[in-house]
């Protein structure tokens, strides 16, 4: 089966649109995460001068990047099994990749908030969109998070760690948002 991000964009969002389960929410989610750590990684590539540990940092935005990137995948596959089996096993492995999404986010939102304060002024607009972003995809992915809880009668913890990284991540992109 190829990813749907093994295609341009505008086919990731023909298929995003299309009458299909996959890619649905998680996907949306996780693509969105994966754009803000983007945006957190370029950033801090022109911070060099600016901020210490930059490089370190959008070397980190980079590995949660492609992180994120791969549980597009994850999250469908998760998704197509809560559809064929819809055991509670497999709600449960579709509550912990969104959960992953979630947590993902949050670290990105609080590195985007470190780039847009101490960074290069000029990139600060990138960094408060990937603060954004990433709050948006934490937030989207805790959603789904408590979908699958409810379902399949899983443990509240994940629900509860969702909703952390969601807050988390909200939390930074309105501090970001509010420091012009």
């Amino acid at each position: 089966m190829s990813s749907p991000l093994d295609q341009p964009v505008r086919g990731f969002l023909d298929e995003l649109a299309a009458r299909t389960p996959t890619p649905g929410g998680g996907g949306a989610a996780a693509v969105t995460g994966a754009l803000a750590a983007g945006l957190v990684a370029m950033a801090a590539r022109f911070s060099v001068s600016r901020l210490p540990g930059a490089g370190d940092l959008a070397e980190t935005a980079d590995e949660l990047r492609r992180r994120v990137t791969g549980l597009v995948d994850l999250d469908a596959r998760a998704y197509q099994a809560v559809l064929k089996l819809r055991t509670r096993e497999a709600l449960h492995e579709a509550a912990v990749v969104p959960l992953e999404i979630a947590q993902i986010g949050a670290r990105v939102a609080a590195m985007a908030v470190q780039v847009a304060e101490a960074g290069n002024p000029n990139l600060r607009g990138d960094a408060m969109t990937g603060a954004v972003l990433a709050a948006a995809s934490a937030r989207s992915a805790a959603a789904l998070v408590d979908i699958n809880v409810g379902l399949g009668k899983l443990e509240p913890e994940l629900s509860r760690l969702a909703a952390q990284a969601a807050a988390d991540a909200g939390d930074a992109a309105e501090r970001v948002s509010r420091e012009r």
